[in-house]
């Protein structure tokens, strides 16, 4: 497989698009008004305390206060104090040291951590535990017991907290891990400092820039080339790159071609469909997406694919397919939390393994922490799959002003008959001869077109002269209906 990463760079905002095989897999952006906060440490005081939560909001100088649970507590404490009230832990006013674990999603404040962690290119520094662990995607047990060692090593030797390898330190040498944490070390201390010197309700230490984060987190031997279309910024992530990634920096490229440069495999047409509820499947049959607060739903269906065996095969074909293109559309519309599949029902137990067996296969790709569950009695496989940032759609988008997010409007028909109603209402609560109705125009015209006996006899039963006026502004379901 191979990859290639797209930075497009304008004042406003970063574009990150990962590309595997010629196809846009994830999109990330950030922009300068909307940075990121994940990573983020802040020096914060504790605002509102909730025992029956066991949490307490922390304020971090943002205009929401951010949330901290119990469970988000260090384990190192936990341990010590082994009470399960956040009342023995934190209390109003109290400064507490924490790191932004989810940015703020909607009218949700950030979620916090005293678990600090910080990251580098082949390990995460934990100052508050003193516990070591290794990447799961690390598989072979060998080399995961060599790289404990290591840093089990380096930890008894300074005296300092614990190290988790990532999956880039797979085969590093030890000089180069002990480099390594050496560095974090040294960002700790310098942290620790500033933290000293800083009063409450600070930033402490902001993780890097998009770009830089990218090539830390987002790098692995598969890729291939990464293209910016910034000068300034191609030439700090070679200076990035010489200092942590060395080996990465033949493949940064500047592109300075005349067409932009995600226009290469054509992006922006793939950032409009991946707003769309309905996504197609080559074979003809369709997904439909849809994202509420409380879960993503995906609903899988045939549509124009009619197989050509039997209607199991058919199924089976379709669903098998459809996992691909799921576990792509959750990575590039960066959906998270809780995720209910739909998929058409399937009567035979070795099709629904085998379609679970894809699904978990293709999810194994994605960089996002993901569960599965298994096929429930009712055809639906949940799932979540973490999340640490606004989806793409919430992003780019905000509610329809016309049908308040919804999406859906009343048909021009029911507006005429509560027009009528209201009209009942008025004439019947004042003594008036006369009124004047505002409408958008597709109800007048409907008032005045097919409603118009009704309108007739509504003119004759309740002794009145109803006027009307369209509205240009108003929208389908807008009308108020005017005295005279």
């Amino acid at each position: 497989m191979s990859e290639e990463i797209l930075i497009n760079v304008t004042p406003p905002e970063t574009r990150v698009a990962v590309i595997e095989n010629g196809v846009l897999q994830e999109l990330i952006i950030e922009r300068s008004l909307q940075l990121g906060l994940v990573g983020n440490i802040y020096k914060g005081e504790v605002c509102r305390v909730l025992p029956g939560m066991q949490a307490v909001f922390v304020d971090i100088g943002l205009p929401k206060a951010a949330f901290l649970h119990l469970s988000d507590v260090s384990s190192h404490e936990l341990e010590q104090r082994g009470s399960e009230n956040i009342a023995h832990y934190l209390h109003e006013k109290q400064v507490v040291i924490v790191q932004v674990s989810k940015d703020p999603i909607g009218s949700k404040g950030a979620r916090l951590t005293t678990e600090i962690s910080i990251p580098s290119r082949f390990q995460v520094y934990m100052p508050n535990t003193l516990q070591c662990g290794v990447s799961q995607r690390i598989e072979c047990a060998k080399e995961r017991e060599r790289l404990r060692q290591v840093m089990q090593s380096f930890q008894e030797e300074h005296q300092c907290g614990g190290f988790i390898a990532r999956t880039a330190a797979e085969c590093i040498s030890a000089e180069v891990l002990e480099e390594d944490m050496r560095f974090l070390l040294k960002l700790w201390k310098k942290i620790v400092q500033t933290i000293e010197v800083s009063t409450p309700k600070k930033l402490v230490h902001q993780d890097l820039p998009l770009s830089e984060r990218v090539l830390r987190d987002v790098y692995s031997d598969c890729i291939e080339r990464v293209r910016v279309d910034s000068r300034e910024t191609y030439q700090r992530l070679v200076d990035f790159s010489d200092n942590f990634i060395p080996e990465m920096t033949p493949m940064i490229e500047h592109y300075n071609g005349e067409r932009p440069v995600f226009d290469i495999y054509n992006i922006e047409d793939e950032i409009k469909k991946a707003l769309d509820r309905k996504v197609q499947l080559k074979s003809g049959g369709y997904l439909v997406f849809d994202q509420t607060e409380a879960m993503t739903t995906v609903d899988v269906n045939t549509g124009s694919y009619i197989g050509g065996r039997n209607l199991a095969e058919t199924i089976f074909k379709t669903n098998l397919e459809a996992t691909q293109t799921i576990a792509r559309q959750l990575r590039l519309r960066n959906l998270g939390g809780i995720i209910i599949i739909d998929f058409i029902d399937m009567k035979s137990s070795e099709h629904k393994s085998q379609v679970l067996q894809a699904l978990e296969r293709n999810l194994a790709k994605d960089h996002a922490k993901t569960n599965i569950t298994e096929v429930s009695s009712l055809g639906l496989v949940e799932m979540t799959r973490k999340r640490t940032r606004e989806s793409l759609e919430h992003i780019l988008c905000e509610t329809c002003t016309t049908c308040n997010g919804r999406g859906v409007l009343k048909t021009a028909e029911s507006i005429c008959l509560e027009i009528f109603r209201e009209i009942i209402r008025e004439v019947r609560q004042y003594n008036v001869n006369e009124l004047l109705v505002l409408a958008s125009n597709e109800v007048v015209e409907m008032l005045l077109d097919e409603e118009a006996d009704m309108l007739s006899e509504l003119e004759v039963f309740l002794k009145v002269q109803i006027r009307f006026r369209s509205e240009i502004e108003y929208t389908q379901e807008q009308y108020d209906v005017v005295l005279l």
